[in-house]
């Protein structure tokens, strides 16, 4: 397997993990476990950061260096349109979330529980279906309908 063949396998991996996090940092805020709460949250942070550069410099390489375009979906029929829509909400959302995240984390690093809170409820749950969508993606694109 080349380097380029190991992006998505590995962006994937961080996508999960940083899902794994998020899941994990909520269910220790819902027992009032602050501190492993802001251990989670802020690895998921990273794992999320990491992915993110994973993820351009993977998109990097196939354009700069290897002169490819994006991968193609090869799925036919009803999963087509289920995949775009998933695709299209996934990098949208992903697009708008990350300076909301890092507003979240400054509030709750700095002590502003109440906005931090406040506002947490909101992004939370678009961040964990950027991460769950993400991985959904990887498997539809690579996995059961990879190129051939």
């Amino acid at each position: 397997m080349d380097l380029l063949q190991i992006f998505p396998h590995l962006n994937a991996t961080l996508n999960a993990l940083s899902c794994v996090f998020l899941l994990c940092g909520f269910y220790f805020i819902m027992r009032r476990q602050i501190h492993r709460h802001r251990f989670c949250m802020l690895a998921a942070s990273s794992v999320s950061a990491l992915f993110l550069v994973g993820y351009l410099t993977h998109h990097a390489i196939r354009t700069y260096y290897f002169g490819l375009g994006p991968t193609k979906f090869t799925g036919e029929g009803l999963i087509r349109p289920i995949y775009f829509t998933i695709l299209t909400s996934h990098t949208i959302l992903a697009g708008l979330i990350g300076p909301f995240i890092i507003v979240t984390l400054r509030r709750g690093l700095k002590g502003m529980y109440d906005k931090h809170r406040r506002l947490a409820r909101l992004v939370y749950p678009i961040w964990l279906y950027v991460s769950i969508t993400g991985v959904v993606v990887y498997l539809l694109l690579y996995q059961i309908y990879p190129g051939r």
